[in-house]
């Protein structure tokens, strides 16, 4: 297989791993339901920089060390599992529509792109494709490493920025029609919520049963 074919078979690959509902698309449509546009696109952008680390420990070989000490491994599943309990229940617990708040109200858009890269860090998701395809695209003819993890690097980051950042607008969007319907926003929020302690529930037993 040619490089070029290499390239594109990844690029679908991705793709469908980010097409798929999961943590990093929760928090950002949470985010642009929460506070508007601006910080939908500051979860974009913080999840974008979370995949960035992810390449990089996993050119530097922290990928493979996490993957040759199971526990430790393990013990990431979990801690990521709890992170997305805690953001499930917070939604379940929420009074109103995605706790929908005013502009003047929301946290710094700095703030949650920080809280957008370490929702990207704590995916287990995200572990998973980096262990398991991530090395698969590495070739020592196509060059230095480096230079082919940074292209790879740019397509998930192309792909993360079209599907997230049109999660994000269409979800700032929709923030206006659950403003006015709060009741809806709240049944909403708590559909979320209950995926996403379900999810973690999932994770938490997997990694727990393979310890």
């Amino acid at each position: 297989m040619s490089h070029a074919a290499d390239l594109l078979l990844f690029a679908a690959l991705v793709f469908g791993i980010v097409v798929l509902p999961g943590l990093d698309m929760a928090f950002v449509m949470g985010s642009s339901l929460t506070a508007g546009r601006r910080h939908g696109l500051a979860a974009v952008a913080g999840v974008v920089a979370g995949a960035a680390c992810h390449v990089v420990m996993t050119t530097f070989g922290i990928g493979v060390l996490l993957k040759v000490m199971p526990a430790a491994f393990n013990a990431l599943l979990l801690a990521g599992a709890l992170y997305i309990a805690w953001i499930g229940v917070s939604l379940l617990r929420a009074d109103s529509a995605f706790g929908i708040q005013t502009q003047g109200g929301a946290a710094s858009a700095w703030i949650t792109f920080r809280r957008g890269a370490l929702t990207c860090l704590m995916n287990p998701k995200a572990y998973l494709f980096m262990l398991a395809v991530f090395p698969q695209f590495l070739h020592a003819e196509y060059g230095p490493l480096w230079s082919q993890s940074l292209v790879l690097w740019l397509i998930i980051a192309f792909t993360q920025l079209a599907v997230y950042g049109a999660v994000a607008l269409a979800a700032a969007q929709a923030r206006g029609w659950l403003v006015r319907r709060p009741g809806a926003g709240v049944a909403v929020a708590r559909v979320v919520g209950t995926v996403l302690i379900g999810a973690a529930l999932f994770t938490g037993f997997e990694g727990w049963r393979s310890l």
